[in-house]
C-alpha cells in the first residue's frame, strides 16, 4: 500500500499558535502531528510513504531522518507551490501502485485503508473518497452521494444541521488522475474534483472514525486534549 502524504502547505492559519514552522511538525500532546500520521498509516499497513514537501521541508526531513518506521520513506520537492492537485501529482510520477492513498499531514481521519481500496476497486472509481457525517458546521463544504456511493456533486461551505463533509483521505487511480489535462498548479478539490464529478467516477465511502484538522488554532487546542487521552 503506497500513500502521498501532502506536507508542503504554509500554515499561515495556524502561525498564531505554531509559530513558523510546517502544520505537519506542529507540537500535538508532545509529538509532531506527522508522528500520529505516520502511527496511523503503519496500523493501517502502509508499505510507502511519498512525501509531498515544499515549505521548510528541512525541518520535515530532518525529523523523518530519526525515525524508525516500518515502511519506506520517499519524498519530492515543490520548488514553488503547486496546489493541492500539483503537488499530488508530482508525487504520483514517484508511485509504482495502480491505485495510491492520499491523505493530508495536518489532518488524521482513522479510517480502515482496506476498507476504503476495497471499495474503490469495486466501484471501479478513479477516485474514492472517505467522508464524514458532521452536525452543525459551516467550516467545511459537503458531498452528495447517491445510493450506490457515486458522488453528484459538491456544494459550497455553509451552515448546515447535518452533511457530509470530505474528510480529506483518498484512493486515487495513478493513471486516470496523471492523465488529465491539467495545468502545472492546481486545486485537487477545485480544479480535479469538482470539475470532473459529472463524469461519475468519483465514489465516497461514510466513515464515522476520529477525526481532526488541525489547519485552524481552534482545532489544533482540540487535538491536544484529544490526543493526550487517546495516546496516553
Amino acid at each position: 500500500m503506497e500513500c502521498i502524504v501532502l506536507a508542503g502547505g504554509l500554515g499561515t492559519r495556524l502561525r498564531s499558535a505554531i509559530g513558523d514552522m510546517p502544520k505537519c511538525m506542529a507540537s500535538v500532546a508532545g509529538h509532531p502531528f506527522l508522528h500520529y500520521v505516520f502511527s496511523y498509516l503503519e496500523r493501517q499497513g502502509c508499505t510507502r510513504v511519498i512525501l509531498s514537501l515544499g515549505y521548510m521541508h528541512e525541518h520535515i526531513l530532518h525529523w523523518v531522518a530519526q525515525q524508525q518506521v516500518p515502511f519506506m520513506v520517499d519524498q519530492v520537492l515543490e520548488h514553488q507551490p503547486l496546489g493541492t492537485g500539483g503537488g499530488i501529482r508530482l508525487a504520483m510520477q514517484q508511485a509504482l501502485e495502480d491505485n495510491v492513498v492520499v491523505l493530508n499531514g495536518d489532518t488524521l481521519f482513522d479510517v480502515s485503508l482496506s476498507s476504503l481500496l476495497a471499495f474503490h476497486k469495486k466501484a471501479n472509481a478513479e477516485t474514492t473518497l472517505a467522508l464524514k457525517r458532521m452536525e452543525q458546521f459551516d467550516r467545511y463544504g459537503s458531498v452528495v452521494v447517491d445510493n450506490s456511493g457515486v458522488i453528484s456533486s459538491f456544494q459550497e461551505k455553509q451552515y448546515q444541521e447535518s452533511g457530509l463533509i470530505n474528510g480529506g483521505v483518498y484512493i486515487v487511480n495513478r493513471e486516470g488522475f496523471i492523465t488529465r489535462p491539467l495545468p502545472d498548479r492546481f486545486s485537487f478539490e477545485k480544479d480535479y474534483l469538482e470539475a470532473f464529478v459529472a463524469e461519475g467516477l468519483f465514489c465516497a465511502q461514510v466513515h464515522q472514525s476520529y477525526f481532526i484538522d488541525i489547519g485552524v488554532p481552534s482545532d489544533y487546542l482540540q487535538a491536544q486534549d484529544d490526543f493526550k487521552r487517546m495516546y496516553r
